[in-house]
């Protein structure tokens, strides 16, 4: 009796992995039909032998939901009303299972935006109201931040917040609260792309060239850095003048005394301030020292040079500005703080020592184009003052159009106003006739004033 047991239970243990290895069988053939018709554009001949295997093997392969994901997409695009809807919720119902089946592979944050993002894409088709959408993206904010990355969607977050606030269903703190949660996050990911990239651009700079990889690379951080830079102009149309002065002083004066003691809030407070040009209302002065007191930091020390600026205090605005980046640990903030500082000095006229500001903001961020276009400026606004003649003047021109180039080579979203910027200034330089007339081509003219370099004469 004993051996008939024990042969009957070997029997089933033996039958029952039959059964899955013919099940896992069958999958693989059919997982290998329906990749090759995906690849082949072929979604409506693909999309049964994929459904056979998301049914029968939903953890076999993640290319069930990679492929899958096409073929569900080919669909919604083909249909529309009803038929669209249902196609829709499957999508969003593949992306959960994805998340069951395969959880490492399935970033919450960044598929619960996107989820919300097809949602918002087809708003009509699924009767998505705005609030309905908000708390959508919100949820998935809150859900996982850090893979919640997608520059399209964080702008349509934010976008979302702004129609609920003109629709008055939002008060003025939570749509200044989440213009800084965005914006903040936006400049993490920019720090974090632009690292990425400041690598191979020192690599290339040392004269080593890329890998295919690294090239492709490359490319993959530019493309994203040029999103955000969208994204960031479009966030700051879209929020516009809601954050002008009359709005923030008076919100401020009001939260002030329950906020005085919360760092986080003083610091976006004044920065705002700061940002929006408020900086003459008393609200400035009473947020910065606040600020200072409770956590001395760059920024505070920043915000102190800002207010000694205004007093025309200047030595000691500079004392504060240096202050505030000797503070600063990350030299990507550091970098930002430089070149505002230098943008501070240029403003004021005080050219050389706006460029030292602007030269260190490129050796800690060398992928942010900016700083050589602000010198280019400075270079050609100096063009009457710093050349003993006519055409030495204008030959700074030349100068300035190399530095206009220059932001072009490094920045991926500089690269038309580098182009544009470069080819004003060479049209303000000596043309081939007068470098002819003056017999100099190909010598050397050495600028002088604060600009000390030199260029050399273009060879005709």
């Amino acid at each position: 009796m004993k051996t008939r047991i024990t042969f009957l239970l070997a029997f089933l243990f033996f039958a029952s992995n039959l059964s899955f290895a013919q099940q896992d069988e069958e999958c693989m053939t059919k997982l290998s039909i329906f990749h090759e018709y995906v690849k082949a554009k072929n979604f409506d001949a693909a999309y049964q032998p994929w459904m056979d295997v998301r049914n029968k093997c939903p953890k076999f392969n993640n290319a069930i939901y990679i492929d899958g994901e096409k073929i569900l997409e080919d669909k919604i695009e083909k249909s529309s009303g009803a038929e669209k809807e249902t196609w829709i919720n499957d999508l969003i119902k593949l992306w959960e299972e994805r998340a069951e089946h395969f959880s490492s592979k399935t970033p919450k944050g960044e598929y619960a935006a996107q989820a919300c993002q097809l949602l918002y894409d087809n708003k009509y088709v699924m009767h998505k109201n705005t609030e309905e959408l908000y708390a959508c993206f919100d949820a998935a904010y809150k859900l996982d931040k850090e893979t919640f990355t997608n520059p399209k969607s964080l702008y349509t977050y934010f976008s979302l917040m702004v129609d609920l606030y003109d629709a008055e269903k939002k008060t003025a703190a939570e749509l200044f609260n989440k213009y800084d949660d965005v914006v903040e996050k936006v400049e993490g990911e920019v720090k974090n792309y632009s690292e990425n990239l400041n690598t191979l651009i020192e690599k290339e700079d040392a004269g080593t060239a890329l890998s295919s990889k690294e090239t492709r690379l490359k490319s993959y951080y530019e493309s994203y850095l040029g999103a955000y830079d969208q994204i960031s102009d479009g966030i700051d149309k879209k929020l516009g003048d809601r954050a002008n002065c009359e709005n923030l002083i008076p919100l401020y004066q009001r939260d002030f005394d329950n906020n005085k003691g919360n760092a986080v809030w003083l610091q976006r407070a004044a920065g705002k301030m700061s940002e929006k040009e408020c900086t003459d209302d008393p609200l400035f002065f009473k947020l910065v020292n606040a600020y200072h007191d409770l956590s001395p930091s760059a920024n505070s020390a920043y915000y102190l040079g800002i207010l000694k600026d205004k007093e025309g205090k200047s030595n000691e605005a500079i004392a504060f500005y240096e202050e505030s980046i000797k503070l600063e640990k990350d030299n990507f903030k550091k970098a930002k703080l430089n070149n505002n500082i230098g943008l501070k000095l240029k403003a004021k006229g005080s050219y050389g020592r706006a460029r030292g500001f602007f030269r260190e903001s490129l050796r800690l961020n060398p992928s942010n184009g900016h700083p050589y276009l602000s010198i280019a400026a400075m270079y050609a606004a100096s063009a009457n003052d710093c050349g003993d003649t006519n055409f030495n003047k204008r030959a700074t021109f030349w100068l300035a159009a190399e530095e206009a180039r220059k932001a072009g080579r490094v920045d991926p979203t500089l690269k038309g106003a580098s182009a544009q910027t470069a080819e004003n200034y060479m049209a303000k330089a000596p043309t081939k006739a007068e470098i002819f007339s003056a017999g100099n081509s190909g010598q050397t003219i050495n600028i002088g004033c604060w600009i000390g370099a030199s260029v050399v004469v273009p060879k005709i």
